[in-house]
């Protein structure tokens, strides 16, 4: 099974499209913290002024823990539109190249060659998270420094700096998680179709329809929210908290883990089918 997935992985990251997510992390992060280096804190002081006047903000609050954190929210949206480039293409590539046959006729068992793909998935997800996580934090501190941290997203909130690393850390750990299921979702579209763009574009599509509805303040669509798997997407935000609601973040986890576990044996069971004579 490990040297299955050593050469899923070596197919996987010799093909060009795996770093196409890569590429644009290394672009766009290190433009976005040299444009608030260069802005010198007045993006915070704008983002601060309405408060100005009923608080007094004392020390060096615009530092890289509050450009890394922020950068964290801005990119999040893009993120599972670079990941399904490679979860889209696992099983669907296949079908493009023509090389179903060539792997299922194997003495591989179908169920080896699906997890081999599948872990191969998680890996790669994990691995991009991970480097977004490392390039963002580490150029911001090196770049901006330490310091404490605030946070506008839910009123006011100022971490102390010795409380602040450990809490991206997991925080990172939960969204590789959360992406998961993003993975998991373009892994099930990639079982069933023969060209790899087809579950790019039917994940990002789906992606973007549950947001809409997890966000859009109707009450349509509160029966609905509990249902969908972006309702729980946030779980790494909820680490910034104080205090961190740990069983908000341990039931959020649970239910994104059904459903990567719902779309891969979904996914299972449309693969061990596949015909190999057409």
């Amino acid at each position: 099974m490990r040297r299955l997935v050593y050469y899923e992985l070596i197919k996987t990251f010799l093909k060009k499209r795996t770093y196409i997510g890569f590429l644009v992390v290394l672009v766009v992060v290190p433009l976005f913290v040299i444009a608030m280096k260069i802005e010198g804190g007045r993006f915070l002081q704008m983002t601060t002024r309405s408060l100005q006047q009923d608080f007094l903000f004392v020390g060096n609050l615009f530092n890289g823990w509050f450009v890394a954190f922020y950068m964290m929210n801005s990119l999040w949206i893009h993120i599972p539109f670079l990941i399904s480039f490679v979860a889209g293409d696992q099983l669907a590539g296949e079908a493009t190249a023509g090389t179903y046959r060539l792997i299922l006729i194997r003495p591989v068992s179908r169920a080896r060659i699906f997890l081999s793909k599948y872990y191969t998935t998680g890996i790669y997800t994990v691995s991009f998270v991970g480097f977004l996580g490392v390039l963002s934090v580490g150029l911001a501190l090196s770049l901006l420094g330490h310091g404490d941290m605030i946070i506008l997203s839910r009123g006011i909130l100022i971490l102390s700096a010795d409380d602040v690393a450990w809490r991206f850390l997991v925080g990172y750990a939960l969204a590789a998680w959360a992406m998961l299921t993003i993975a998991s979702l373009a892994f099930f579209f990639s079982s069933f179709v023969e060209n790899a763009i087809g579950p790019i574009i039917a994940t990002i599509g789906v992606n973007v329809v549950f947001l809409m509805v997890t966000v859009i303040p109707a009450e349509l669509f509160q029966t609905i929210r509990p249902y969908l798997y972006t309702t729980y997407m946030d779980l790494w935000q909820r680490v910034f908290d104080d205090p961190v609601p740990w069983g908000r973040i341990g039931t959020s986890a649970a239910i994104l883990g059904g459903y990567s576990l719902g779309f891969a044996l979904i996914a299972w069971s449309i693969f061990r089918r596949k015909d190999i004579l057409s």
